[in-house]
């Protein structure tokens, strides 16, 4: 088989899967997006899911999707940078991404809508969000504000000039059941569409959880090996 046959194979499976767990929480299937998780995986790869109809794809290193982005200059997509954000990375980030998912401090707020204006561009972004039992509590390794320090975040956002808000991203702590994770982030994301209503994007769920995520509201997947298969090794 083909490496495009492969991916093919896997974009039929997990659109299937999506539209299956759609119908069964009563959820429009046109306002779920899957983002292809292509960290570790070559440009090639891209190139045929955006030949196959992948039009989001996610990166988490920044050297890494800065070389994929210039190789790929020429596909209509949407990079979105899903990993965690050092402040002294922004600038470089700010060229390529036009979406970041894992903002959660008002510093890196700061940063990346400077680096925007600088590189004459508009990046939306995502509130990271902890999804931990005790909302005092961070989620460990994975970052996010509180629940109780979205909407602070969310108006820097609306107010700095370069960025767009788009709305929530977040990631079920592990160890923990999925499901009563991501409902803790249904009554979060109510709460900033009432107060910010373009912010509805919802980044939440991956390959192993997702048909969780798009039951508490999630319109964009993070999905990488259920698509691409098993990360290759690392040399």
């Amino acid at each position: 088989m083909s490496r495009r046959e492969e991916l093919a194979d896997n974009y039929a499976r997990v659109q299937e899967e999506v539209l299956a767990a759609c119908r069964a929480h009563g959820r429009n299937p046109s306002d779920v997006h899957i983002i292809g998780v292509t960290k570790t995986w070559p440009a090639s790869d891209i190139r045929i899911l955006a030949d196959l109809g992948v039009r989001d794809i996610g990166e988490s290193r920044d050297q890494e999707a800065s070389h994929k982005h210039n190789e790929l200059q020429d596909l209509d997509v949407t990079w979105h940078f899903i990993g965690q954000v050092q402040t002294n990375k922004v600038n470089h980030i700010a060229t390529y991404a036009d979406v970041v998912h894992s903002v959660d401090r008002p510093k890196l707020i700061t940063a990346l809508g400077r680096a925007a204006l600088a590189a004459g561009r508009t990046l939306t972004a995502l509130i990271q969000v902890s999804l931990e039992v005790d909302d005092e509590v961070e989620n460990e390794g994975r970052g996010g504000v509180s629940r109780a320090g979205v909407l602070e975040l969310a108006g820097l956002i609306d107010s700095t000039p370069g960025l767009v808000l788009g709305g929530l991203m977040a990631v079920a702590p592990l160890g923990e059941d999925s499901h009563q994770a991501f409902a803790r982030l249904v009554p979060v994301s109510a709460q900033l569409r009432a107060a910010h209503p373009q912010a509805t994007t919802v980044s939440a769920g991956m390959s192993d959880d997702f048909s969780e995520a798009i039951a508490a509201g999630a319109t964009h997947l993070r999905i990488g090996s259920a698509l691409l298969g098993s990360r290759p090794l690392l040399g």
